[in-house]
């Protein structure tokens, strides 16, 4: 009689463990991933898309404002080698990636070791300005791309009707 009641228990347990691991993905976000090789080193930005859903993005976000770039968890880099953003030198390993909303036109990107949520200025480890494209296309899911431009790396972000692009380079 207690075999039954262990698979019984067993079996619940895994069931509300599937559970909890739908909810987590219920809010419909993708995970999205963005890899080039820069230099030597290999490159990945790891986030989840959140989607427009008729939201306009700058009524969300106002001057000074730090964006997490994603949904549900922070938007990380990751790199085997040291990078330089901006003149900053970032360690190897994986980082936070954020953008900061300075004023109408002018975005930069935030490389730092916590998230929006926990952050603080001694946190930041580089900001590097972004220009601010026009879209082409208009993009419901955000979306990251992640190049190599005569070998510099290049971050675009897109969500929207706004594109926003920001470059680095393998440290020296």
């Amino acid at each position: 009689m207690i075999e039954p009641n262990r698979l019984s228990i067993s079996l619940a347990t895994i069931a509300v463990l599937a559970v909890a691991a739908t909810e987590v993905r219920a809010h419909g976000n993708e995970h999205g991933e963005a890899k080039a090789t820069i230099g030597n080193a290999k490159v990945v930005v790891s986030y989840n898309r959140p989607s427009l859903k008729g939201r306009d993005l700058m009524k969300m976000i106002h001057p000074g404002d730090l964006w997490r770039l994603g949904a549900d968890i922070p938007t990380t880099i990751e790199s085997d080698a040291d990078l330089d953003f901006g003149g900053a030198r970032v360690p190897k390993g994986k980082h936070i990636l954020m953008a900061r909303y300075v004023a109408p036109g002018e975005w930069t990107l935030v490389v730092s070791s916590k998230d929006r949520l926990h952050y603080e200025p001694s946190a930041k480890l580089a900001e590097a300005p972004m220009e601010v494209q026009d879209g082409k296309d208009p993009t419901e899911d955000l979306s990251i791309q992640l190049s190599n431009k005569g070998g510099r790396g290049v971050i675009e972000i897109a969500w929207g009707g706004y594109r926003l692009v920001s470059t680095f380079a393998p440290a020296k």
